[in-house]
């Protein structure tokens, strides 16, 4: 009860925050269901409040396969349907397909996660009817550490951080995008486990760069026949 109320607490300060410095919102439901020894599927949805915090103007639907070459190595493809909408009207469509690799290792307590990613993604604006596409590559470090226990299991508290660069080979500016992350995150049993946190994103543009601040909320929905069940979060998306 106590560790519930302490992310009540938390969710409510950061929603009063939100009214007075315009915080969005990022909003995430994520599914990953362990089939094989091997081999794991991903899903994901989002919705975001970009300009405003109560009311969606983007969402995802993606997803992908898995494989644990090793269980610190995991390989992996996906793809996905993204839209923007501005004034409440679809204002940009997109497709992604992406390849990335994964490769983790533990110091201690700490969790340290290296995450590569390459993106093609194609973009449809049905307001001007334009068409284009884009490359797109990513690295993040994702730190996790539990506080009450050895390791990320049922009934664990865990503090969760990360940075992210995205670089875009296709358009100018190269360095086009970073994000940080801090927050907190709950396990509550063998499937499912709860996050929330702040994230900053600062997006860079010839015309003018940009900042953006997230109040993180997620629901991780495990599904593992395993022996030994991996938990965590995949991090905002």
């Amino acid at each position: 009860m106590k560790k519930c109320l302490l992310f009540l607490v938390f969710a409510l300060f950061f929603g009063k925050l939100s009214a007075q410095e315009h915080i969005s919102s990022f909003n995430s439901v994520s599914v990953t269901y362990n089939f094989h020894p091997k081999f794991y599927l991903f899903a994901e949805g989002q919705l975001r409040g970009i300009e405003d915090f109560s009311y969606p103007d983007y969402y995802e639907i993606k997803g992908g396969l898995g494989y644990k070459l090793t269980p610190n190595h995991k390989p992996f493809i996906g793809i996905g349907r993204y839209a923007t909408y501005a004034d409440r009207k679809l204002d940009k469509e997109e497709f992604r397909v992406w390849l990335q690799d994964v490769v983790d290792f533990k110091a201690g307590r700490v969790k340290f996660e290296n995450r590569v990613r390459a993106e093609k993604s194609w973009f449809y604006e049905p307001q001007t009817d334009e068409v284009s596409d884009r490359i797109r590559l990513r690295y993040r470090l994702n730190l996790t550490v539990p506080l009450n226990s050895a390791k990320v299991e049922k009934g664990t508290i865990f503090a969760n951080a990360y940075e992210e660069v995205f670089f875009v080979t296709t358009q100018e500016p190269l360095f086009a995008r970073n994000r940080v992350y801090g927050g907190f995150g709950y396990q509550i049993d063998d499937h499912f486990g709860i996050a929330s946190g702040y994230l900053w994103q600062r997006e860079f543009a010839l015309s003018g760069n940009k900042n953006v601040h997230f109040l993180y909320l997620a629901l991780n929905i495990t599904i593992d026949g395993s022996d030994e069940k991996e938990y965590g979060f995949p991090g905002a998306d």
